[in-house]
């Protein structure tokens, strides 16, 4: 009875998709085996490469070689598979987190998993997206008027056609639609009946479009700090606001009852504006960068992206309290001698429509942006408006609602204060999911959860070694950062 209903749901699905145009193409008959090799730079890992098609809708056009590392397991008795990861980013190397990082995963799972992962096409160590340094060294952090909004749109053009000169037919090809058709054939390569896949950040973009195109395959899916690939310009920016002034918050107030916090008991908010006034000003230097001037922006990033890890919250009120004395200034020196740069953002631009039609409506944007995230008023989603403006439409994997069927749910693990992937992103998907998927929630902070909360990583390894799923609205405690 199994049987019949799983094949039931497949051809629906399939059908589905179809009806939608939406249909899967699957890994060429005779896929060549992974010549697996160890890694030139760790010899107790595996490298090898995978080719595959640059468009899966011609099959027998042309090819790249995908990127891909393992460590086997470590108890061969136990070994229950393959553990595929989903590296984030977009251009994170899942190459570079199997070689150098699979401790992520906990010693149980690397008993029992070969951990697996790759470079998406397009970043990398796959084929990875190249253009231009200098055309991209103009791509505006924030847009000032109309005729830099014309002028960004003049200089975008430009960027593609030099990045597809390049990089080749592939630069067209890197949405992860595409993707999670290589993935499948990854999965395999690899021998495996089904796919038990962990994704991260943007790598649950990944997992979510496997799912769709795959149900029959997924055997165990976990989505990390998901993305909700649903939502359009305004609530894309919206979100993003409101996530990342929440974790700046969190910061704030953890700074104030915590003795590792430099800045206790000073006003945090009066700093802060402080340095946001000598960004204006073009005032404020990188303590990083001894000398080199902070724009705005900049600073909004640079704050932003420390707060991702709890671990790093007793250096980023270092590095704030730096930034109050005053230095030289001087220009930055970017090397010369490299004409060429890689662009794994290429991919964002193919996975998301994220149209402005002038400037008065992205001077809207900013104005609301700021309004919902005062303190942190530049989300870094503004550079995506920037860098993928004018981008041609229809985008090759455009937004939309979750169509997911799978006969195991997927786990949604989620952080409240998560300053990337807001927690409302992921009890968006989980509705969307509806009974094909559950939230696993921690109370805590942090991008992700899983090597944060132990109560999560137990619930996340019994999910994916015996299919345990966690019941409705399942919570883990927050543990609280260095105090």
């Amino acid at each position: 009875m199994l049987r019949v209903r799983k094949s039931a749901v497949g051809w629906a699905t399939a059908l589905a998709l179809t009806a939608a145009g939406l249909t899967p193409a699957s890994p060429a008959a005779a896929l060549p085996a992974i010549d697996w090799q160890p890694c030139p730079t760790d010899a107790t890992a595996e490298c090898g490469t995978l080719s595959l098609p640059v468009d899966w809708n011609r099959p027998r056009g042309e090819r790249f070689d995908l990127a891909l590392a393992r460590r086997v397991a470590t108890d061969q008795a136990a070994r229950q598979g393959s553990l595929v990861f989903g590296p984030g980013g977009p251009g994170d190397s899942g190459v570079d987190r199997v070689v150098n990082g699979s401790s992520r995963f906990s010693a149980e799972l690397r008993r029992r998993f070969d951990i697996v992962s790759f470079d998406p096409r397009g970043t990398g160590g796959s084929h990875p997206v190249v253009c231009s340094r200098d055309l991209l060294a103009k791509q505006p952090q924030l847009i000032a008027d109309q005729a830099q909004f014309d002028a960004t749109l003049a200089s975008n053009a430009l960027l593609r056609a030099d990045c597809r000169a390049r990089t080749g037919p592939l630069y067209d090809h890197v949405d992860t639609t595409s993707a999670a058709r290589d993935l499948d054939a990854v999965r395999a390569a690899l021998g495996e009946r089904q796919l038990t896949f962990h994704g991260s950040s943007y790598g649950t973009l990944l997992g979510e479009r496997y799912a769709e195109l795959y149900p029959d395959r997924v055997r165990a899916m976990v989505l990390e700090a998901a993305m909700d690939h649903s939502v359009g310009t305004r609530a894309f920016l919206d979100s993003q606001a409101v996530t990342s002034e929440g974790a700046l918050d969190e910061f704030f107030a953890w700074c104030d009852r915590s003795t590792a916090c430099v800045l206790r008991g000073q006003d945090f908010r009066a700093i802060w504006a402080g340095l946001h006034e000598r960004a204006e000003r073009g005032t404020l230097t990188d303590p990083d960068r001894p000398g080199v001037a902070l724009t705005p922006f900049e600073l909004s990033r640079l704050a932003h992206k420390k707060l991702y890890d709890t671990w790093r919250w007793p250096g980023l009120a270092e590095w704030l309290g730096k930034m109050d004395a005053p230095t030289t200034l001087r220009s930055a020196d970017p090397s010369a001698a490299d004409a060429v740069a890689s662009y794994p953002f290429a991919v964002f631009c193919q996975d998301w429509s994220l149209p402005v039609r002038d400037y008065r409506e992205y001077a809207g944007h900013l104005r609301r942006t700021a309004r919902l995230a005062p303190d942190l008023r530049y989300p870094t989603a503004l550079f995506a408006l920037a860098t993928c403006l004018g981008t041609p439409q229809p985008v090759a994997n455009p937004q939309h609602r979750l169509r997911v069927r799978t006969d195991v749910p997927l786990l949604l693990a989620a952080t409240v204060h998560d300053p990337a992937s807001g927690y409302d992103w992921s009890t968006n998907v989980a509705r969307q999911l509806g009974r094909h998927g559950v939230l696993l929630t921690y109370q805590g902070w942090g991008h992700g959860s899983y090597t944060t909360s132990p109560c999560v990583g137990q619930a996340v390894d019994s999910y994916l070694i015996d299919r345990v799923v966690p019941a409705r609205g399942a919570t883990c405690p927050a543990i609280e950062p260095e105090v």
